[in-house]
């Protein structure tokens, strides 16, 4: 929980993404057989974690770009 709120502070950025990172891998990666039966009902949400997945990368690695709600450090 607390990598979590790191995550949404923005607190030891490269940590807190790639552990994020890490946690949305294992979850879609885990549900491999849903992407290969996907007329099997409910599988639609399952699509959405790619997407997810692409965008939680991007931000790693664009972590020293993301400062607008970032908490700093004083005098930093």
């Amino acid at each position: 929980m607390a990598g979590i709120v790191f995550f949404l502070l923005g607190i030891k950025k490269q940590l807190s993404y790639g552990a994020v990172f890490l946690m949305h891998l294992i979850s879609t990666l885990s549900s491999y057989e849903r992407y290969f039966d996907p007329w099997t009902s409910p599988n639609l949400l399952f699509f959405a974690a790619w997407p997810m997945l692409a965008a939680i990368v991007a931000l790693y690695l664009l972590r020293e770009e993301d400062t607008l709600l970032t908490i700093k450090k004083a005098g930093a």
